[in-house]
């Protein structure tokens, strides 16, 4: 196979991919259509294999290594979810994987990847140093290396998604689908441009980590000197050297999304069609509900749901962050006698207006409170924000002085 990935080359993968991969359901989006106006659906790649896409890529790309390719062992350096992909694809191919991840990889990803029989190294601070460390590994040792993204074998098979959304949506006009290194999206789109012209494909990436539109401007491939998002999965400081021209040729558009535009997606997708995604999975959602793709009324749109390996701690996280920013939860500081039955007071009055108490923190020794009085911190659940003024007006009407606050601001 040479340096361009054809439709045939598509059309090969599929074949081998056959009986190895799940073809991924496509599911309405029910709340998100009625509120884009839209027929939105999601390609609902966290369902698959090892929790993303990546298994097409890498098992297109092992199983048609040679036999003394194979003998010597694949290397790959990953984030996350190529590693899934590489170790479950060499565990088919009875292939021996060494992947090598960042230090702060998450725990459930570097868990997921052992168990699927793979020696995990851990080095460096971020992707771009667990690629040096794993180029020299495979320099010490010999391995055979399993790229990301910029490998034909690997676009090709990311590629497969696409005659699966042909088959499934034939009347599909806009496609949202993340961006990292490209592979994804150059894959699926040499197939939808092929099967169906008249496709609009839309690339997202986070905008704490988004080269490839100033790679587009500068016709070659841009690196960033640092990525700082939660989408760890499209977490890439540079576009593939076969991915840039392909998206430059087919992809219509490349929009980005902040951090809060990314836990909502995560949030919305969770809240309402039940399924867990990680950052790289919702962006696409979070590129639709933040109105970056303009969308004509009963449009049909779909977006990749890229993957689900997200840690419990960050979607507890993400999801009580998109709860804040809905109104749902409400951070009270006010302050009551310190004598018996103060606080039992405050918290009466909260249960008057219908609040629910989740925390709360009471401090003596708290900041601009008179001796005589005790600080209280409560994190309340109401129901939306009408609901959470209406607290802190009750509050106020019963002479508790109420500082409103927030649960912390997400990390940029």
């Amino acid at each position: 196979m040479g340096t361009t990935v054809s439709l045939a080359d598509i059309q090969s993968a599929r074949r081998t991919l056959r009986d190895v991969i799940l073809a991924t359901p496509v599911i309405p989006a029910a709340r998100l259509s009625s509120e884009l106006g839209a027929s939105v659906y999601y390609k609902a790649e966290n369902t698959q294999h090892s929790g993303s896409f990546k298994i097409r890529g890498a098992y297109n790309t092992i199983s048609h290594l040679s036999r003394e390719e194979k003998a010597r062992g694949v290397i790959a350096p990953s984030a996350g979810n190529h590693a899934q992909g590489v170790a479950m694809a060499a565990q088919l191919c009875g292939v021996q994987a060494v992947i090598v991840m960042p230090e702060r990889a998450p725990l459930t990803k570097v868990v997921a990847t052992r168990r699927l029989g793979a020696e995990v190294v851990l080095a460096g601070a971020g992707f771009d140093e667990a690629v040096a460390h794993a180029q020299m590994l495979q320099e010490q040792h010999g391995y055979t290396y399993v790229h990301a993204f910029d490998h034909p074998r690997v676009i090709a098979g990311q590629g497969t998604i696409g005659f699966e959304l042909a088959e499934a949506l034939p009347d599909l006009q806009t496609l949202v689908v993340p961006i990292g290194g490209g592979g994804l999206i150059s894959g699926i789109a040499i197939a939808l441009k092929a099967l169906l012209p008249m496709v609009r494909i839309v690339g997202v990436q986070a905008a704490g980590c988004a080269p490839v539109p100033d790679s587009l401007a500068a016709g070659c491939p841009i690196r960033l000197a640092t990525a700082r998002t939660i989408a760890d999965g499209i977490a890439v400081k540079s576009p593939g050297e076969l991915t840039l021209p392909i998206i430059a040729e087919l992809v219509d558009d490349v929009v980005t999304v902040d951090e809060d535009e990314i836990v909502f997606g995560i949030a919305h997708v969770v809240q309402n069609s039940r399924l867990v995604v990680e950052g790289a999975g919702a962006a696409g959602v979070a590129a639709l509900l933040a109105g970056k793709v303009a969308l004509q009324p009963g449009e049909v749109v779909a977006t990749i749901l890229c993957g689900g390996n997200i840690d419990s701690n960050l979607l507890t996280r993400a999801l009580e962050t998109a709860l804040v920013r809905q109104g749902r939860y409400l951070l009270v500081r006010t302050s009551v006698d310190d004598r018996p039955g103060g606080l039992a007071g405050l918290v009466n009055r909260v249960a008057e207006v219908g609040a629910s108490v989740l925390d709360l923190f009471h401090r003596r020794a708290m900041w601009r409170v008179p001796i005589d009085r005790a600080g209280v911190e409560l994190v309340l659940e109401v129901r939306d924000e009408e609901h959470a003024q209406a607290v802190l007006d009750h509050l106020t009407h019963h002479g508790y002085s109420c500082e409103r606050g927030g649960l912390g601001s997400w990390p940029v």
